[in-house]
Order: structure tokens, then sequence, then C-alpha cells
């Protein structure tokens, strides 16, 4: 069995990897840290919160992983800020309104973006790898579904025809980011046994 420790304090982001995980795999939650992100990327972002969390959380194995919409009439932004776009005391709601109103004039052909997820894993708190993930799709003029978290409500994904908010928990993860960067991770695993 394989035993990870997930660093994050979004209830809604382990519970996603909790679920994904087959039955020789084990996730178990962290006590939640206030860590800083300040890296220019998701992937040293990723880093930082899996090297502060692995202070406060002992494991063999422990991953964190950083992910945030790119939308590109933005320029990549939200980017690496997507939690914190619409200011540090924002939420969901937020975020989401600050996105629809700077996309306001712009036209469904260039409301392109993507969903990145890049996972950080240490092995006795020294980093061992990192996994990315990606997934296209198109930012929507207004919310779509009541599934999912944060931008998913906004994020069309041609292939299904739907939003990300409209999507079951197994088929938003069968298509997702989190979802591919995570599989990465684990066949990673599987390739080393």
């Amino acid at each position: 069995m394989l035993e990870l420790a997930c660093a994050t304090s979004n209830n809604h982001k382990l519970k996603e990897f909790q679920q994904a995980s087959g039955p020789d795999v084990a996730v178990r939650g962290c006590p939640s840290k206030d860590c800083p992100e300040t890296g220019n990327t998701f992937e040293a972002n990723a880093l930082q919160k899996a090297l502060c969390y692995s202070s406060a959380c002992r494991a063999e194995w422990l991953f964190a992983d950083d992910s945030g919409l790119e939308v590109d009439a933005l320029g990549g932004a939200p980017g690496i800020l997507s939690a914190r776009f619409a200011g540090s005391d924002g939420d969901d709601a937020a975020n989401n309104r600050l996105l629809l109103r700077r996309l306001a004039d712009v036209p469904r052909e260039r409301r392109t973006a993507r969903f990145v997820c890049a996972i950080a894993l240490l092995r006795h708190g020294e980093p061992a790898a990192t996994f990315r993930g990606e997934v296209e799709g198109l930012v929507l003029r207004r919310h779509s579904g009541r599934g999912g978290f944060g931008y998913d409500p906004l994020f069309h994904y041609a292939p299904l025809g739907k939003s990300f908010g409209r999507l079951t928990a197994q088929a938003k993860w069968e298509h997702s980011h989190r979802g591919k960067a995570y599989k990465a991770m684990l066949k990673w695993f599987r390739e080393r046994q």
C-alpha cells in the first residue's frame, strides 16, 4: 500500500485526490498551514508549499499541488494568482466576478484558457519529482453548473460540450488538469516498483 500525505488546506482538492486513488493508494491530509506562495511558476509554488508542510506533516511521501487558470486574452492571468485574483480576502465568487468583468468585451473565439496543475513530490522532506497536467477550454460569459469549485462553472470543456461545473466528480477527474498531474505521479510510482 502506497501512503501519501497531501499538503493542502483545500478540502475539495483533498477529497478529489482521495476519491481518485485506487485501493493500493491511501491519501491522508495534513494539519493546515499558512505557507508562502511566492514562486513565479506553478511548479515553484507547489514545491514551496510541499516543503512548508513537510516540517509539520511527517511522512515518507508528501505531495502538494498548485493550480490555476491561465486566460490567453489576459496574458495568462490569473495564473499563479488564481486563488487570490480578487485579493487575499477574495473567495471563489469574487474571483469569478472579476474574471467575467475583465473579459466582458472579449469575443468567444478569444476567450481561450487552460487549467494548469503542478504537483511537487517529496520523499522524507527532500524533492523527488514534479508533475504537470493541463486542459484546454474557453471561459464562458456566465456560470454553468453548480459542481466543482473555483472557476469550474466558467470553464467550458469542448470535448464533453459542458463546463467543469456540470461534470460529475468522476468525469471531471478523468479530464482535469489535477487528474492528469496526479495520474502522472502515480504512474511514476508504479514504474519504480
